[in-house]
């Protein structure tokens, strides 16, 4: 039996039974698709009912404020993605009159698609013979096929995608990619598959070579860089404190955190107060204290941010100040998010 009928009979067992695989409809899969980047099935699922909810089609996403989009994806991290799915539900929703194109071609134009989305969608929604290559999909092929190129270089992006397009099968393909990247997250796991169990076994190159536990290939990635984050959470006598919204380049833009000093390393209180006009207008504070006594080291694919909130009590009302109570309502990374929730004053 080929490859991709080993796929095909193998997912008609074991498939699972996710929310969009109930459905054909482009907005649907294309919202699951760009959710489940970076982002684990059980994680994403509570997120894609939740949006399905508020935003049940493109017209009402493209509708929707960014702030409102923001909020409803905190906690999924990689906030670029929320920003690019709202700015093609408007192109959608404006430009096509809320129907997606449904070729390959036109799918890798849309702000947010790569390859893989557009070929998920073109294949999944519309049929279409495209192969899909994602990190499963890369998994099993490499394993499978003993490939040791790194799946991150352009040499081995290229040589997989090949791969893919050879294998795949061309008549139930729906069926096969997503059966493709449900036998890499499943079955060929990233560790200790059941190799023995597996129905590839007979074949499979890296499990004749006791190689799987090396393949895939990828190249190391960079050195992660420290950062240290001091938020100062001012508060005044009516329980209001100040929010910001991040501007310009880098990570949550356009998400909102507390007045931020960003040092070159741990400080102690008297550098905070001593650098407390650099980043806010305030008259001298009555009191300033730190709130978490152990760091918290929040981890981002390149950078490790260790952050520290520092209680800032003012003398005088806050301008444009923000009832404690209603910080929860604004869209903020998950480790503010955290914060809020157990802030206590």
């Amino acid at each position: 039996m080929s490859f991709s009928r080993i796929i095909l009979q193998w997912y008609g067992v074991h498939k699972r039974p996710l929310p969009w695989r109930k459905t054909r409809e482009p907005y649907l899969i294309w919202l699951s698709e760009i959710m489940l980047q970076q982002t684990r099935v059980a994680q994403g699922i509570p997120y894609y009912l939740t949006f399905v909810k508020a935003f049940p089609t493109v017209e009402d996403l493209a509708a929707a404020k960014e702030d409102e989009v923001l909020k409803l994806w905190q906690g999924l991290g990689y906030y670029s993605r929320a920003r690019n799915l709202h700015a093609t539900a408007k192109f959608i929703a404006a430009e096509y009159s809320g129907v997606f194109p449904d070729t390959y071609k036109e799918l890798v134009k849309l702000k947010g698609i790569g390859d893989y989305t557009a070929s998920a969608m073109a294949s999944i929604c519309f049929d279409k013979p495209e192969a899909v290559v994602d990190g499963n999909v890369f998994r099993v092929l490499a394993r499978y096929f003993g490939v040791d190129l790194p799946i991150n270089s352009s040499e081995g992006i290229a040589f997989f995608k090949e791969l893919a397009i050879k294998v795949m099968d061309v008549s139930n393909i729906r069926d096969y990619n997503q059966g493709l990247m449900e036998f890499g997250a499943l079955q060929c796991t990233p560790k200790n598959p059941d190799c023995i169990g597996c129905p590839l076994n007979v074949g499979c190159v890296a499990l004749a070579r006791d190689a799987v536990s090396i393949l895939p290939v990828k190249i190391k990635k960079n050195k992660i860089r420290k950062r240290y984050f001091n938020y100062l959470v001012l508060v005044d006598e009516n329980n209001s404190t100040l929010l910001q919204q991040r501007k310009g380049p880098g990570i949550w833009r356009n998400l909102y955190e507390f007045p931020l000093l960003e040092t070159e390393s741990e400080i102690e209180v008297k550098e905070v107060v001593k650098n407390l006009s650099d980043v806010i207008a305030l008259e001298e504070p009555s009191e300033v204290y730190l709130y978490n006594e152990k760091q918290l080291v929040h981890k981002l694919s390149h950078q490790h941010l260790h952050t520290r909130f520092w209680i800032v009590l003012a003398e005088n009302k806050l301008k444009n100040g923000i009832k404690i109570t209603d910080l929860h309502k604004y869209p903020v990374p998950v480790l503010i998010a955290d914060f809020i929730e157990a802030f206590k004053i």
